[in-house]
């Protein structure tokens, strides 16, 4: 998520209520995000010494930790006690919650010929491009974007808070979501489906994909291009799906992994793992299907190998 404008160091030290900073007060500084997607000038935090050398090592220039370490050069540190809830008063402080007023916001920007259904909301500063048609009972939450030509089904749920909680003695903290859901040209989405917003960037899906009912995608995941999923898929955050996948029906996938270019993953498979492209695979854990084949087949001779044995 960048900023609206460049801040210092200095001043968000001062919206964090004066915490402890290591480097120059007029350091640049001009977003935030998770590690996974921090560019230079972009903070990121970190509240567990196992991920200090990834967080001080990133491509981010303000790291918010928990602990005074030392400084890298080029970099800044935020010091504070609680990285977690100071990310969470950034993100509500550059990224607050808008009410809304209408079931289609006065910001919202439709592209002509497209078409929007009864009782559907369309949220502040969404986007839609041309030639959509966007089914009854559709919701887009506030600052999702979609391309042209796109279809979206009744029911579906684009741009909800990400699924990412720390535990604490009093209960489970929300990490606010100050993303958004991109949706490009000529993609259409089942009946049902619901597409998590991005923590503090984008989760995307490609030009010319489709989705079945009833398909998840967790937060910050991107999908490539031409990418298939078939109904009751669950693919969890942080992931990405490169061009040209094929993944059947009721497959889960674990966050932070990649499915390759081209890859194809049979029905009810559990994927654990980072997968090779331009090959097929089933099961779980998810493994190479002519290997999982071959295992089947050679599972269905032990009756008759223990007949022999009897005799």
């Amino acid at each position: 998520m960048k900023f609206p404008q460049k801040h210092t160091l200095a001043q968000i030290a001062a919206l964090l209520n004066d915490i402890e900073y290591v480097g120059d007060g007029d350091f640049p500084v001009t977003g935030m995000n998770e590690i996974h997607v921090v560019e230079p000038g972009d903070i990121v935090f970190v509240d567990h010494p196992k991920y200090y050398d990834k967080a001080l090592e990133s491509a981010a220039t303000v790291v918010l930790i928990n602990k005074k370490v030392a400084c890298p050069d080029g970099k800044a540190l935020l010091i504070s006690d609680d990285p977690f809830r100071d990310f969470n008063k950034l993100t509500r402080y550059f990224k607050p919650f808008q009410k809304a007023n209408a079931s289609i916001a006065e910001t919202a920007v439709i592209g002509e010929h497209t078409i929007i259904q009864p009782n559907c909301f369309i949220g502040n500063n969404v986007k839609i491009g041309k030639h959509c048609i966007i089914h009854p009972n559709v919701t887009l939450y506030d600052d999702t974007v979609i391309g042209d030509h796109v279809i979206i089904h009744s029911g579906s749920i684009l741009g909800a808070d990400a699924f990412y909680y720390k535990k604490r003695e009093t209960g489970f903290d929300r990490l606010l979501s100050g993303g958004k859901v991109v949706i490009e040209d000529y993609v259409e989405l089942g009946a049902s489906c619901t597409i998590d917003r991005g923590v503090t960037a984008d989760t995307l899906i490609g030009w010319g994909s489709k989705l079945d009912n009833q398909v998840h995608v967790g937060h910050d995941t991107r999908l490539g291009k031409r990418v298939l999923v078939a109904a009751q898929s669950g693919i969890s955050g942080c992931v990405v799906v490169e061009d040209d996948v094929v993944i059947w029906g009721q497959v889960g996938i674990a966050s932070g992994i990649t499915i390759k270019e081209k890859a194809v993953i049979f029905a009810q498979s559990g994927v654990g793992r980072t997968l090779e492209g331009g090959k097929s695979y089933l099961g779980s854990p998810a493994e190479d299907s002519k290997k999982k084949f071959r295992e089947m087949a050679s599972i269905r001779q032990i009756p008759y190998i223990l007949e022999q044995i009897k005799k």
